[in-house]
């Protein structure tokens, strides 16, 4: 694949890099193989040693990588959108252990919810993502095939819980809850052999649904086959009140005992984590999946996002349905500067104007693309333009060349029109799936 025209990408988080003209190529692995301005000698050199033309992209358009969502339950997409005025332990109770059980019971059901979710994933532009499943193998396995047939990278993790308020919807121990996750594992590798499109995931709900022994062997399992792991952490009031009372300590020193904070790990959440267990976080590697949507939901606190960043922690964006009701990542972006601005308006008015909390719209979309493929540990160059990356990649519609017209919500009133800083940052606010023309994954359009 040749392709000429405008690419888009957050080089870091402070930094958006607009390449007009340049020419990329793709081999038939799915790899960025060229990359360099369509007028260099680099390009003309490499345009003399092919026969292939490279498809011109239409002037308002651009290529831009694609999302990725840090945190999804894809059984709750059959409720999406429903029971969000309950505190979070309840809402577990009375619609998210109900839905992952229902699905469990019926595979029919399962496979037609997952199908439908990995199509609106594509429609959102979502490349990447990273899932929690249900208790059952089977349910998960379905999940795995939906995905790989529809051509995400799709990190797929079969829960793990041998504790549960729902008693008919819990593992019958630990060692049951383990050798499950080892079989799930091993299904998982013996299917899919191709490293970065469908993984296994280790996958303890979260502190009060696991017992320490369950928890203790999850990270020695972890470990011992090099598998990334999520789960929730310091998520909500309620959640964190019940690991104090129950354990006598915080959920993440309870973690990190049972070797599940590393490198690999995705923590969703994470609202309740001063500065100073930020900091422990960093120095064990692990990455934070930020949820704006449902944190306002179901926390009394926002995620301390500006000192995250400004630590280095590794953040990246999240829709976490059904605790959020939105699938698409762009307003994940855009709930995550609007709370960020809250907590700096906060902050001014208390009289503390030292240091700035906000995060800006780029900040934002690096979160959604290169800070989230960092996060996942996606391969060399996920989430940037670069020879040896994959091209995972969505082509972003702004305006019709014929009529001059805007595509969708987005209103252009300039006779040259250029795609620039301030046109990107329109479409960041304004935009919406009909400015997403096509999809790419691994150089496979999906």
């Amino acid at each position: 694949m040749l392709v000429r025209g405008t690419f888009v990408h957050c080089l870091h988080s402070s930094t958006l890099e607009i390449l007009h003209d340049y020419l990329l190529a793709v081999d038939d692995l799915g790899c960025i193989t060229h990359f360099n301005a369509a007028a260099s000698s680099q390009s003309t050199q490499f345009l003399t040693n092919i026969d292939e033309l490279p498809k011109q992209l239409p002037e308002g358009s651009f290529l831009l990588p694609t999302f990725c969502d840090l945190h999804l339950h894809a059984p709750q997409f059959l409720y999406q959108g429903n029971g969000l005025h309950l505190p979070l332990m309840e809402w577990l109770d009375e619609y998210a252990f109900k839905a992952e059980e229902r699905l469990d019971a019926d595979p029919k059901l399962a496979r037609r919810v997952y199908t439908r979710l990995a199509e609106r994933l594509v429609e959102n532009g979502t490349g990447a993502v990273l899932l929690f499943g249900t208790i059952k193998e089977e349910t998960n396995l379905i999940l795995a095939d939906v995905m790989h047939k529809a051509g995400i990278r799709a990190f797929v993790g079969k829960l793990s819980m041998d504790q549960s308020s729902r008693p008919s919807y819990v593992e019958e121990s630990a060692d049951n809850s383990l050798d499950a996750a080892r079989s799930f594992v091993g299904k998982m590798k013996s299917v899919y052999d191709i490293p970065h499109l469908v993984e296994p995931v280790i996958t303890p709900r979260f502190v009060p649904t696991c017992s320490d022994t369950l928890l203790k062997g999850l990270g020695d399992l972890a470990a011992s086959q090099d598998l990334r792991i999520q789960s929730h952490l310091a998520e909500s009031h309620d959640q964190v009140e019940a690991v104090r009372s129950e354990r006598g300590e915080e959920d993440l020193l309870v973690f990190r005992r049972s070797n599940l904070l590393t490198p690999r790990t995705i923590q969703a959440h994470c609202t309740f984590l001063d500065v100073p267990s930020l900091s422990q976080l960093r120095e064990c590697g692990t990455a934070v999946a930020h949820c704006p949507l449902s944190n306002a939901y179901f926390s009394a606190k926002p995620f301390c996002l500006r000192e995250a960043l400004d630590q280095g922690l590794k953040v990246g964006l999240g829709t976490d349905v059904a605790g959020g009701y939105s699938l698409d990542i762009m307003n994940a972006m855009r709930q995550a500067v609007v709370t960020s601005r809250m907590r700096q308006g906060s902050n001014i008015m208390n009289c503390n104007s030292e240091s700035t909390l906000a995060i800006n719209w780029i900040e934002a979309l690096f979160l959604a693309t290169r800070g989230g493929a960092i996060s996942l540990g996606l391969p060399f160059g996920c989430g940037l333009f670069q020879v040896g990356a994959p091209f995972d990649v969505q082509q972003i519609s702004l305006w019709d060349t014929s009529t001059r017209i805007g595509v969708g919500a987005l209103d252009f009133f300039d006779d040259a029109m250029k795609i620039t800083p301030e046109v990107v940052e329109k479409w960041w606010c304004l935009g919406d799936n009909r400015n997403r023309a096509s999809t790419w994954v691994q150089g496979i359009k999906l």
